[in-house]
């Protein structure tokens, strides 16, 4: 694996000391700056000595990235950003095969996907026990509805960003537990080329090409285009995926001051995931039901009825212009448009006999609609001796999600051990139309202050979140309004020391907040739930081939939904009285030891539980879903030199550790260690014909091992089993 590109002023030591370092520290530069995104702050730049700067919007060549703007909304170095953030580069999600975004942080600390297993409906990652929002560029990809959910293929990215803890400061209502940010692809100043094939378990047939560079000789328009697709079955019967995405972008650089992107995206899912529950408790998965196991290729739907059809589009601009070298001015917006054709027949409730799945039918004609936008201004300035970098934002966000939702409470069971398809049942009639119309703006304003080795990083928001929902029943013709409006104010302070050796120790104090939807019994609207977390830690970055953090956190959400303690009032009435806690450690190492060896690692500790609640069975208990502990280790060796020039070997270990799967924590899903695996090789060894080109095989879940995932009081799901994909791809 090709080691990172050197940044700063000099080069690392072991970068001086070795011939074939220095070759191929400049072969790392080259492809850097191939890849580097353009930008009156995001510029390709050279620093004073042999290093190509690293932007944080760009490519980074290798695993370990050294800059990011997810923690600031400013391009920031991560050894001086006083908060947990985790990077994965585009480079990575090459080399572990990753498919999505859900897979892609697979060996990230403190996070947890793929939680429905081969089910991918939503790409959802939960950071610290709370689902996390996810963006694009820094701007919300707004997921409000029933079953449109805005899935990113992961090619058209150059990263995936993961902040850890609350972020309202910079991004508004969220979720306490982090982000997710997405970076796309952009534009490159010079030319680059890439294309690929795959083929792999379940009949797979997937392709791909990524063409970027200058349209003029004076690079004063940019473009890339970046184009994907797959087919490919699942190790249930019955489904699959299909997949056609489209990115492409165009820079604009009128002068050296002014940048505009243009990106563009359309993304058509046919095949978009499927729904299967199987029963609660493990009975049939983890536990054998009368001597015998619910097969992994079971599927308890109807394959003639159900469907998933998703069609994505969004198209926005990014622009900066810098009226000096100290101001920079920034406006980003998007349109996106999202639709979602969903028809499903799946068990209802709790069932205990997998012989006699009682079903229902479900479907849903969904559409969201949405723009964003996020306009900044920075400045850098001294004040005596602290250097100051203040950014001051608007940002806004309006979304329309109408929903044609239609069900049937009864359709023939199944029998999940010996399962017949193509019963017959009546038509499933529309019965709502709703309407939600959500809108936010918010002002912040945060200063990034320096004096000699500390780092301050302050910052306040107030916000105003309003939301209407109007529901049509169909069969009587009566709607339902219920506007809703909220504002907040959030705030975070945090403070490092770098020390010349590279290790830098932080505390950070950081605020969320997000909208409830729904009233109580006197049909007052929900207050906000919100978040408030400590955070103290330690970064350690010996050279820029190498990051190491660890992360001790305590996070506190409040004002969470329980059930009214007024029997009077129904049993569907809820109060804001609950509260959950979530305490950690998490750890996380990435670095390129040498030319040759590349290791990856994190480990988990999470204590999340429930401290408040009306429902006595449920206090102090641990929500579903999160293990308390968990790990990964990824190591690639590729040979440098000898006959086997080019050739490497990865592999890679990740515990799942025993989680609750149920509320009162009765019932536990077993932990579970998987191997991942792969190997590859770079053919330009055999001579100058074969350069550019390159071919890898990445066995996931090596050994095949059966497992479920997650369980809930309603259902569980099992794992993903082997999957094997071999790839040839060739640049140029």
């Amino acid at each position: 694996m090709s080691p990172i590109v050197v940044q700063g002023s000099e080069a690392p030591r072991h970068a001086r000391t070795s011939p074939s370092r220095s070759r191929s520290a400049a072969r790392s530069r080259a492809i850097a700056r191939a890849h580097a995104p353009v930008g009156a702050a995001a510029a390709v730049a050279t620093g004073a000595g042999t290093g190509q700067k690293e932007s944080a919007f760009g490519h980074v060549d290798g695993v370990v990235a050294t800059r990011s703007s997810t923690g600031t909304k400013t391009d920031s170095p991560l050894i001086e950003t006083p908060a947990a953030i985790s990077v994965v580069t585009q480079d990575q999600i090459k080399a572990q095969g990753a498919q999505s975004i859900a897979q892609a942080i697979r060996y990230t600390s403190g996070t947890r996907g793929e939680v429905a297993g081969a089910d991918a409906r939503t790409d959802a990652v939960y950071v610290r026990g709370f689902l996390a929002d996810q963006y694009l560029d820094s701007l919300r990809l707004l997921n409000f509805g029933i079953f449109a959910y805005p899935i990113i293929e992961p090619f058209n990215l150059e990263r995936v960003e993961v902040m850890h803890g609350p972020a309202s400061i910079l991004y508004g209502q969220a979720s306490p537990g982090g982000i997710v940010d997405l970076v796309s692809k952009r534009p490159t100043l010079d030319p680059y080329h890439e294309m690929f094939v795959s083929t792999g378990s379940y009949g797979r047939a997937q392709a791909g090409v990524d063409l970027s560079g200058p349209i003029d000789k004076n690079k004063e328009f940019l473009y890339r285009f970046t184009a994907s697709g797959y087919d490919v079955g699942s190790q249930v019967d019955h489904t699959g995926y299909e997949r056609v995405s489209i990115a492409p972008s165009l820079t604009w650089r009128p002068d050296n001051s002014t940048t505009l992107t243009v990106l563009g995206t359309y993304q058509r899912d046919p095949k978009a995931g499927f729904y299967n529950q199987l029963p609660p408790l493990g009975i049939g998965t983890i536990t054998p039901y009368q001597g015998r196991y619910i097969p992994t290729s079971f599927y308890s739907g109807e394959p003639n009825f159900d469907k998933t059809d998703r069609t994505f589009g969004s198209a926005g601009y990014l622009l900066e212009h810098s009226f000096n070298n100290n101001v920079i001015v920034r406006q980003n917006l998007r349109y996106m448009d999202l639709s979602t054709d969903f028809a499903v027949v799946s068990p209802n409730g709790s069932q205990t006999n997998p012989t006699t799945l009682a079903r229902g039918a479900f479907t849903t004609q969904e559409t969201i609609r949405s723009i964003s936008v996020d306009n900044q201004a920075e400045a850098k300035f001294n004040a005596g001796p602290f250097q100051h970098t203040v950014l001051a934002g608007i940002d806004y966000r309006n979304g329309l999600d109408k929903t044609l939702n239609g069900s049937l409470a009864v359709v023939p069971a199944i029998n999940a051990l010996d399962p017949v398809y193509g019963t017959s049942f009546g038509p499933v009639p529309f019965t709502t139309n709703n309407r939600q119309r959500i809108e936010q703006i918010g002002e912040y304003l945060q200063d990034q202050i320096k004096l000699d080795h500390w780092v301050a990083l302050l910052g306040i928001r107030h916000d105003l979140a309003q939301s209407r929902t109007e529901s049509l029943t169909l069969s009587t013709g009566i709607t339902t309004i219920a506007p809703k409006s909220d504002t907040a104010v959030t705030k975070r302070g945090a403070l490092l020391y770098k020390f010349d050796s590279g290790v830098a120790p932080y505390i950070q104090y950081t605020e969320s907040f997000q909208p409830t939807v729904g009233t109580d019994f006197f049909s007052r609207p929900f207050a906000p739930t919100t978040g408030k977390q400590e955070e103290a830690g330690i970064k350690y970055q010996p050279h820029d081939k190498s990051l190491y953090t660890i992360a001790a956190f305590n996070l506190m959400q409040q004002n969470v939904l329980t059930p009214d303690p007024d029997s009077s009032h129904g049993p569907t009435a809820r109060v804001q009285t609950g509260e959950i806690r979530s305490r950690g450690v998490e750890f996380e190492a990435k670095t390129e030891i040498s030319r040759e060896l590349t290791v990856l690692a994190s480990y988990t500790y999470l204590d999340n539980v429930v401290t408040k609640t009306n429902t006595a069975t449920q206090l102090g208990k641990h929500p579903v879903g999160f293990p308390m502990n968990s790990g990964a280790a990824w190591v690639d060796y590729t040979f440098r030199g000898g006959k086997l020039d080019g050739f490497g070997l990865s592999g890679g270990v990740r515990y799942i550790g025993e989680l609750p799967g149920n509320t009162v924590n009765t019932f536990y899903v077993p932990a579970v260690t998987l191997f991942d695996a792969a190997i590859h090789y770079e053919f330009s060894a055999l001579g100058p014909m074969f350069k550019g080109y390159s071919a890898q095989v990445n066995a996931t879940n090596l050994f095949d091992k059966t497992y479920v995932t997650y369980c809930q009081d309603i259902g569980c799901y099992y794992g993903l089993r082997r999957n094997v994909i071999a790839t040839l791809r060739y640049k140029w």
